[in-house]
């Protein structure tokens, strides 16, 4: 009884120490499922309904038509996610039409595709904005991303796709 006990108190403070320390980066635990928000996902399917809230009785107010597209997790309820999508709509998702597969999205103009991650790679290719791609490799804190889009892998600065948090390491 007192070592149950004992793991139950350290097991709080590891969590009392957790939750400060993710207030601190930006980021709360999401009350469902102990992750981190906010955090990215991607579209599971070819039509996504966006609600108004969390539930089947809210109203459809979008129906996503891109399987991959990259969104943000804001919040949780229950088995909904409220989502966020780059260009800032926001609404409620079923969470088995979301995947844990990491993906972006290129922003704002035409970007260029680098060989390597420096700025002065040569380029592999030029990527129209809108354009979706796989996240393979962030190195926390490096400026560039790895990415793979329709079998092309090149490196892309962070600050010219969507789907990547400031510092986050993925891959």
């Amino acid at each position: 009884m007192k070592r149950r006990f004992l793991g139950f108190l350290l097991g709080m403070a590891c969590l009392a120490l957790l939750i400060p320390a993710g207030a601190a980066w930006g980021f709360t635990i999401g009350q469902t499922t102990g992750l981190p928000l906010p955090r990215f996902v991607s579209l599971r399917a070819d039509e996504v309904n966006l609600r108004t809230g969390p539930g089947l009785r809210f109203p459809i107010e979008w129906v996503y038509t891109r399987k991959n597209l990259p969104v943000e997790i804001i919040a949780e309820y229950n088995v909904w996610r409220k989502v966020r999508d780059w260009q800032g709509t926001e609404g409620w998702v079923y969470e088995s039409m979301l995947s844990s597969r990491r993906m972006m999205v290129v922003m704002d103009k035409p970007r260029k595709l680098l060989a390597s991650d420096n700025g002065h790679a040569r380029t592999v290719a030029i990527i129209d904005p809108g354009v979706i791609g796989r996240l393979v490799h962030c190195p926390g804190g490096d400026p560039y991303c790895q990415v793979d889009i329709d079998g092309i892998q090149g490196w892309l600065p962070r600050g010219q796709i969507w789907g990547v948090l400031p510092g986050e390491r993925v891959g």
